[in-house]
């Protein structure tokens, strides 16, 4: 609330007003005070501290021979990895090693600083950009606001400084601009607060029963709304930082592409994430050696990559096993059934409506032994408990049928090509008007639920 009827009207009254020239130090005061209202001094003082050093890196990496512009980068490089391993694994590495050695390392539990592993990834982008030859920013302001820039600074999407250079440099906001803008942040708040939110009580039902005594019907409802949940989460705040950023007159590119409909795991992931996707690609996989160089470096590469994404997704057991799992199904479609999916179009859906549930089944349930538990009981073949009654996956149906049925809804094609068609038009606005009271509505009576990403 404090976001939408304060912050908003009185950083856009101000960024409007203001002369071009001053509109990315009005970008960059703006973002540190969103940054400032949601994090600590510790981690505002990080965050400045890393566009000081990301900004005086890529200068540095200007004019030099190109031993010293490598020497600069895989120190940017290894800075970042360290602040991410000290802040988010080192409890994980040590509390593993001492299992293996037979001892107990004492190390003060840190939390995460809002929004490092999307803002390291950035920055880290832009430095290895400049390594291979692209400009680097002279004007600290606006190489400030495209790191800071509040619509994506905590969850995205992970922008390339050539997608905003010339927009930084010069850009009209015009009126149409403006408004098309705020009818995508107000859809992406629909799928946030009307969608996202709705569904999460259903997961919160599973775990008051317990994993291990849920029927396998309940079992797979909870998977599957679980799967729309998160979808809806993190599409929502995408579609919101895309309507900002047109709002600003700065491009902030699309990271969701309708990934439930994709035939296979490969295409899903191109399809989700996708400035996370693209990042991994570009930075990881193709210097890796891609698919240029055979079946096994490829394997290797795609290895690396999978592994590292379960890993930029937490510290737990739990993303490993996720990152392992959907690489050997991706290894599996590139050697084995690849073919085979492109050629029965139906039956590929079918795989990828099976597979990708329970995938995020792994995701969400971050203790192993709870995770056995309910595959124990998605996949019933061993399980040794007894089960809750199949009625009861019922009783949540008959209050959830409609969310689930909405949410199918919105994961198809139709109301983005309604959208795109009507969009500035009294059909589409009219009922965002509507449903953006209703937001305000239902975020006003309620607790609140933080963005499921904001945790990365």
């Amino acid at each position: 609330m404090t976001f939408l009827f304060y912050f908003l009207p009185l950083f856009f009254a101000v960024y409007y007003l203001v002369p071009f020239r001053f509109k990315n130090a009005a970008l960059v005061l703006g973002s540190a005070a969103f940054y400032f209202l949601g994090a600590s001094v510790r981690d505002c003082l990080l965050l400045l501290a890393s566009v000081l050093f990301h900004y005086a890196l890529a200068r540095g990496m200007e004019g030099r021979a190109q031993s010293a512009r490598k020497a600069l980068l895989l120190f940017g490089l290894c800075a970042d990895l360290f602040g991410l391993v000290y802040f988010k694994y080192a409890a994980f590495l040590l509390e593993n090693l001492g299992r293996l050695v037979g001892r107990e390392f004492s190390l003060v539990h840190l939390a995460l600083p809002l929004g490092i592993s999307f803002y390291l990834f950035q920055s880290a982008g832009y430095l290895i950009d400049v390594y291979r030859g692209g400009q680097a920013e002279r004007n600290l302001i606006d190489f400030t606001a495209f790191v800071l820039a509040f619509p994506q600074l905590t969850m995205g999407p992970i922008l390339r400084y050539d997608e905003w250079r010339g927009a930084l440099k010069e850009r009209t906001i015009a009126r149409g601009d403006v408004f098309l803008g705020f009818e995508r942040f107000v859809a992406g708040l629909c799928f946030k607060v009307l969608l996202a939110d709705q569904l999460a009580p259903l997961w919160a039902s599973l775990e008051r029963i317990g994993y291990g005594y849920l029927s396998t019907p309940l079992a797979w409802l909870g998977a599957v709304s679980y799967s729309l949940q998160l979808y809806f989460d993190f599409s929502g705040y995408s579609l919101m930082a895309m309507g900002l950023g047109q709002m600003l007159g700065l491009p902030v590119p699309r990271n969701f592409d309708l990934p439930y409909l994709s035939r296979s795991v490969s295409e899903f992931y191109r399809r989700w994430h996708i400035t996370l996707g693209t990042w991994f690609r570009d930075y990881l996989y193709i210097p890796l050696g891609g698919s240029r160089n055979g079946r096994a470096r490829t394997a290797l590469a795609l290895a690396v990559v999978w592994v590292f994404t379960g890993l930029w997704h937490g510290a737990s057991w739990n993303f490993v096993l996720w990152g392992v799992a959907l690489l050997a199904f991706i290894l599996l479609e590139k050697f084995c059934i690849g073919d085979f999916l492109k050629k029965h179009r139906v039956l590929s859906h079918v795989y990828l409506l099976f597979v990708i549930p329970q995938t995020w089944v792994i995701f969400r349930i971050t203790d192993l032994h709870d995770l056995g538990a309910y595959f124990s009981r998605l996949v019933p073949l061993f399980g040794t408990h007894s089960a809750v009654s199949a009625q009861d996956a019922l009783k949540l149906l008959a209050s959830y049928w409609w969310l689930l049925l909405l949410g199918v809804f919105f994961c198809l094609p139709q109301p983005r090509r309604f959208y795109e068609k009507h969009r500035g038009s009294l059909l589409l606005d009219l009922p965002l008007f509507l449903l953006f009271w209703v937001c305000v509505y239902f975020t006003a009576t309620s607790a609140g639920s933080a963005f499921l990403y904001s945790r990365f």
